[in-house]
């Protein structure tokens, strides 16, 4: 079953880094005005930084809440090799992260998939295209006509996605068993919970201050959310995302602005996860944190949550990180949860693409860049 899972994500990601570059430069290119797509990145760099704190947030107070972590004895439950994860949280840090992001080359960049190093370059190449009036006209035409191809490419790959959801789905069953699920239960029913109040409570109250329906936006994505349950990737549903909030009224500058700055900076699922598997493991081998101390972590992890964006095994090296920052828990602590892990990404991928297309929607408003989303009998659109 794994090939299956594996290829269809392999499809999408093939795809991923060309669909970014074409969306963000015709976006920016289109608009023209260099001043506004300014002030959309910064917009969205306040916004991210508003609601992935609030996630982080509420994931500390449910945790203190319920405590699911009490009376564990962590001696009991099976520890997975986390060498790779805590070897690389020591070599993290927000400066290498900010010097991540200029790639040293671009033909690299687009190759190994870093996104962040894509959207750099592309913002670049979009502002040089703009800033040369009708001369760059040829180009953007030449590019209009490769993102047609590219988006019909992406349309023949997600003819397969049931296949992929499925393939993936079933390796994890049958890999992992559902005994792992039994000493973790309640740390896993606490994270799914936390996530679905997150975006049924404060997304929908952000939704409605934005004057939009959270339920309609749910039901037009609702593909790609299924397509995220099964492969547990959000990045399996980038290129079609990008589509779809388009398609639903949102402005091609702002779209290609936010979704792929949001995969990086925006991650409310992780976020949420992350304070709650931090304070998870300080319960299980019985640290009582302060709430001077539990401030720590908030700060800590609004930087670290940002500094692994993209990295594999992200989640784990920021976790490895904060709990070596934080000096309290131990860092070996991180097996405890590695082993349910997998159970709880697909949790952490829909939340993070909800988030993303809320955040899209909202910053499409706020600039004007918003048309009125599809008649309900388009609502469905596959």
């Amino acid at each position: 079953m794994r090939p299956l899972g594996d290829t269809f994500i392999n499809l999408v990601k093939m795809v991923i880094t060309p669909v970014i570059f074409l969306t963000v430069v015709l976006g920016i290119a289109r608009t023209g005005d260099l001043k506004r797509v300014g002030r959309v990145g910064l917009k969205a760099l306040i916004y991210f930084e508003i609601v992935t704190t609030f996630a982080l947030a509420i994931g500390l107070i449910v945790m203190n809440v319920v405590r699911p972590g009490a009376g564990i004895d962590a001696t009991r439950i099976p520890l997975a090799d986390v060498t790779q994860y805590t070897t690389s949280a020591a070599k993290l840090s927000l400066v290498d992260f900010l010097a991540h992001i200029v790639p040293s080359s671009v033909i690299g960049a687009f190759a190994q998939g870093e996104i962040l190093q894509v959207v750099f370059f592309s913002v670049l190449f979009g502002v040089a295209v703009a800033s040369l009036g009708d001369v760059g006209q040829p180009v953007v035409r030449g590019l209009e006509y490769l993102e047609v191809i590219f988006f019909k490419i992406v349309a023949i790959v997600m003819r397969v996605a049931p296949i992929g959801a499925f393939g993936a789905m079933a390796f994890t069953v049958g890999n992992f068993g559902l005994g792992s699920l039994l000493t973790l239960g309640r740390l896993m029913l606490c994270v799914y919970l936390t996530m679905a109040v997150f975006i049924f409570v404060v997304l929908n109250l952000v939704a409605r201050a934005f004057g939009f329906s959270l339920w309609k936006l749910l039901v037009y994505i609702r593909d790609e959310i299924m397509v995220v349950l099964g492969t547990a990737s959000s990045e399996a549903v980038l290129p079609r995302l990008i589509d779809k909030l388009e398609r639903y009224g949102c402005g091609r500058a702002v779209v290609g602005l936010v979704v792929p700055a949001g995969y990086s900076f925006n991650l409310d699922g992780t976020s949420i996860y992350l304070s709650m598997a931090t304070l998870f493991i300080a319960q299980a081998y019985g640290v009582h944190l302060s709430l001077a101390q539990q401030l720590s972590v908030l700060a800590i992890l609004m930087i670290t949550s940002k500094g692994a964006a993209g990295v594999t095994g992200s989640g784990f090296i920021v976790l490895a990180s904060t709990l070596s920052a934080l000096r309290v828990v131990p860092i070996e602590g991180v097996a405890l949860v590695l082993g349910v892990d997998r159970f709880m990404s697909e949790a952490r991928a829909i939340t993070n693409v909800i988030g993303n297309a809320v955040a899209t929607v909202v910053i499409a408003r706020s600039e004007n860049a918003f048309i009125h989303p599809p008649a309900e009998k388009e609502l469905t659109y596959g």
